[in-house]
């Protein structure tokens, strides 16, 4: 029994964890615990460490941390990508071995043991498209293409060069400086890919999060089918009924089936529990991502208007401050006027609260034309290339 509950507070705690880690910066977690963890395993701990080791090491291993830090973060290396491959691998060992076992069973047949198999291997095949697949390189022989394909906006992108790389910088173009390069349509570094995301594998990488959410879903629903199976083969209701004298209900028996599953299926609830959880995370970053793809928007371009949307907020709130303050003074001036009823004056709108800031994202072509273009990259038309002559 002490195993049991042992293995069900390190459920637990590793939930918290992962929960803290990876969404402990989001807005509903502000304040909580839950940041604080986040705060220590992202900066503080590793802070932490840092001056361990200059205290105990000196100059020369801190600048061994240094350069550590320096390969892991910016600069492509695949330990994400074998930490992948690590974590999908043991994970569909730990299933084959503990529950493959019970297929075929008494609501799963055995087609599931190869269709689990098949449904990894997609996986990752679509982990290796979106690794290697060029994201949309910018180079000196298909910028006009690009130039052409992605006018400026003149709002959040304008005409100007690329410094490190020496050509023109295409709209919604970016330099990424951990591959060194331009990449188009840029969306973000991946480091689980150990590539960008850009124009030509978002469609990709899209791919790749819908389908390992689907894994997901489909490992936690077929464990939940072998463990129900179980209780049937077994006859475990029966056996505490009768045997037990246990009131068939569900407050009664569902105690005392779930310490049963605890003590005799553990590894396939954890299972199921990480499954459930990173299944949470993948739809959360895939509906992200969706919303993003359906308005024609990236990441890149989604913090760029974040940031223009408020310098433009601010300035509007510094007009209608100014000229509220215009008019105050101009009635100051006037003759005294009746005073205005306490009622009218507490409901009646500031002139801040009026105020509207519009996003115009003029890559915005309807969300069908915009899905289009994301599973058929510009770049890969036939018309892309034809602008060639028309730009030189």
């Amino acid at each position: 029994m002490e195993v049991q509950w042992l293995l069900v507070c390190h459920g637990l705690v590793t939930l918290l964890v992962l929960v803290s880690f990876l969404c402990g910066n989001w807005p509903i977690f502000q304040g909580t615990f839950i940041q604080r963890i986040h705060f220590f395993l992202t900066f503080g701990a590793y802070d932490y460490f840092r001056r361990f080791i200059h205290f105990v090491c000196g100059s020369r291993g801190s600048n061994a941390v240094n350069s550590v830090e320096y390969y892991f973060c910016d600069r492509p290396n695949p330990i994400l990508q074998i930490m992948y491959l690590g974590i999908i691998g043991a994970t569909y060992y730990l299933i084959a071995t503990s529950s493959f076992s019970y297929i075929p069973g008494y609501y799963l047949s055995g087609q599931h043991r190869f269709m689990s198999f098949l449904a990894v291997g997609v996986g990752i095949l679509l982990f290796l498209l979106t690794s290697f697949s060029d994201p949309g390189t910018v180079t000196s022989a298909n910028v006009p293409q690009y130039l052409s394909a992605y006018p400026y906006d003149n709002i959040i992108f304008s005409e100007k060069e690329c410094s490190t790389c020496r050509i023109s910088k295409p709209a919604r173009s970016k330099h990424c400086s951990i591959c060194n390069r331009c990449v188009a349509r840029f969306d973000h570094h991946c480091g689980w890919m150990n590539n960008c995301i850009g124009e030509r594998n978002t469609r990709y990488f899209m791919a790749f999060i819908l389908w390992h959410f689907l894994i997901c879903i489909y490992g936690v629903v077929a464990l939940a089918l072998i463990l129900a199976g179980r209780l049937k083969e077994l006859k475990v209701i029966y056996i505490l009924t009768e045997y037990y004298g246990i009131e068939n209900s569900f407050r009664a028996l569902a105690p005392q089936v779930v310490q049963w599953l605890l003590g005799a299926y553990n590894t396939q609830i954890l299972i199921m529990m990480f499954l459930a959880l990173v299944s949470l995370l993948l739809a959360g970053f895939f509906t992200y991502h969706a919303k993003l793809c359906l308005t024609n928007t990236t990441t890149n371009e989604s913090f760029k208007w974040q940031e223009h949307l408020s310098w433009q907020r601010k300035v509007s709130e510094a007009k209608a401050s100014a000229e509220a303050l215009k008019a105050s003074l101009d009635e100051l001036g006037q003759e005294r006027k009746p005073q205005e009823s306490k009622w009218k004056s507490f409901f009646r709108r500031s002139r801040l609260e009026e105020l509207e800031v519009v996003k115009n994202n003029v890559y915005d072509r309807g969300f069908l034309n915009n899905i289009h273009e994301v599973i058929f990259p510009l770049s890969t038309r036939r018309s892309f290339w034809a602008n060639k002559s028309k730009s030189g």
